[in-house]
Formats: structure tokens, sequence, C-alpha cells
């Protein structure tokens, strides 16, 4: 087997990964349950939190201005996690075998399939964003604040990309790939995407403050209300980073491992 291991130049390595993230993008339109799924689920938690227990939840002003950002963050954890299954399917059905025989870098396979995770998250954010305001949310900012609120979910949802295809390299096959993604979807529940920690038990309270995803929520929050940010920001960003770089180095280490003859 014959595969490209020499360095390549930036140029060439930008080319091959705009030649996966092309060859990603036409296999999501031709499997449109994937994007249903990504838009559907997100959607249908955000009318059930806003219809079913909106009323009960004790925040200030509406429940749905609140929520909405909870639901954004749920959204880029439900559609970067099909990296993993895309990635381990790739791994299983023989294309990666194809790919190293041909001149194509070896991170673009990766790369590919990460950009496209980060442009088909950032079109189901928006279109989620559309069907809240459909529903009353309201949010108070300015061009600038969206694009803060856009930058943020990107780089959320990039860190949680590289991840997801660290997972998919290591994960057996597609349906293990799928169950190992499973903390993306539950994370968001225990932060303060839906309610106040305050309003939880005292042992899970500081998991809920701490853990990655309640500054991001409370970055997005704040962008988008027009309430203060405080130090939420640095910790996002600094998570997300973390969690990105360790994803990325996770993906690239094990996948030359897994392709190495």
């Amino acid at each position: 087997m014959t595969t490209t291991t020499a360095p390549r130049n930036p140029v060439r390595a930008a080319q091959d990964s705009a030649t996966m993230l092309g060859r990603n993008l036409r296999r999501t339109l031709h499997s449109p349950d994937t994007m249903i799924m990504t838009i559907a689920v997100p959607v249908l938690i955000l009318l059930m939190f806003v219809y079913v227990f909106g009323g009960a939840m004790k925040v200030s002003g509406n429940y749905v201005d609140y929520v909405v950002p909870g639901i954004l963050l749920m959204c880029a954890g439900f559609g970067s996690a099909t990296t993993a299954v895309s990635v381990c399917t790739d791994l299983h059905n023989g294309i990666v075998d194809r790919f190293r025989t041909m001149a194509v870098g070896r991170a673009a396979l990766l790369t590919g399939h990460v950009a496209e995770s980060v442009l088909r998250n950032v079109v189901t954010t928006a279109i989620v964003i559309l069907v809240a305001v459909a529903l009353g949310f309201r949010p108070t900012t300015d061009p600038v604040r969206w694009l803060g609120v856009l930058g943020v979910v990107v780089v959320f949802v990039l860190a949680l990309s590289w991840i997801a295809a660290a997972l998919g390299v290591l994960a057996p096959n597609p349906e293990a790939a799928n169950g190992f993604t499973f903390a993306f979807m539950f994370l968001p529940y225990v932060s303060s995407a839906f309610v106040p920690p305050e309003t939880m038990p005292a042992w899970l309270r500081g998991f809920a403050r701490y853990q990655p995803v309640t500054p991001v929520n409370e970055t997005v929050r704040g962008l988008l209300m027009g309430t203060p940010v405080g130090n939420n920001a640095l910790l996002a960003i600094a998570w997300c980073a973390g969690i990105g770089l360790t994803g990325y180095a996770c993906a690239t280490v094990l996948f030359r491992r897994r392709t190495t003859d």
C-alpha cells in the first residue's frame, strides 16, 4: 500500500482539505436524513422546553430568551457528534485505503470532516435561531455581538468536532462511534443551559458551574441578551482551545497509527 507521507506545503494541504470538504458536503447533501436529524432534534427539544416545561421554569424574563443559547449548544453537540460516525464509516468501508493510494495528504481526510461539521452546524444554528424567533425569542444585540456569537459557536463546534473525529478513529464500528458521543448531548443538561445551577442540588451544582458548557453558554447568552459576560468569554475560549487541541492531537496520532501499514 502506498501513501503520502512526505510533508506537504500549506497551499497543497489546504487544497487537499478543500477537496475532502467538498466530498463530505456532497455526501451530506445526498444523505438528507443527517441534516433532518441534526435540525429536528434541537427544534423538538426547543419546543418541548418552551411549551411543556417553560411555564414551570423560574428565570428572569421570558424562558424562551433564557433557553435558546443552550439549545444552540445542544444543536452544536448533535451536529458535531455525527463527525465520529462519518470518520468511522470511512475507515470501515475502505475509502480511506483508496485515498491513501492517491496524492492526498493524510491530515486532509480528518480536516475535511471537521470543516464540513463546522459549515453544517453554522447552517443548522441559523435555522434553529429563526425557529426560536418565530416562538418569541427576542435577542437584544447588535451586529458586532452577533459576530461574537458566531465566533463562539464556531470555536465550540470546532472543538467538539475534533474530539468526535478522535472518537471516530478509536471506535471499532460506526454504532460504537455513535455511542461514544453520548456525552455531547448530555453535558448541556447539566449546565446553565436550561435552568440556573443555583436550583440544582448542592452535589451537582459545582459540576454544573465549572464544566465547559456553562461558560460557553453564559457567553452566548450574554452576547445575545446584552447581559454581562464577565470572565465567561475567556473561560469559554480556554475550554474550547483545550478540548480542540486535545481532540486534534488524539485524532491525528490515532489516525496515523490506524492507517500505517
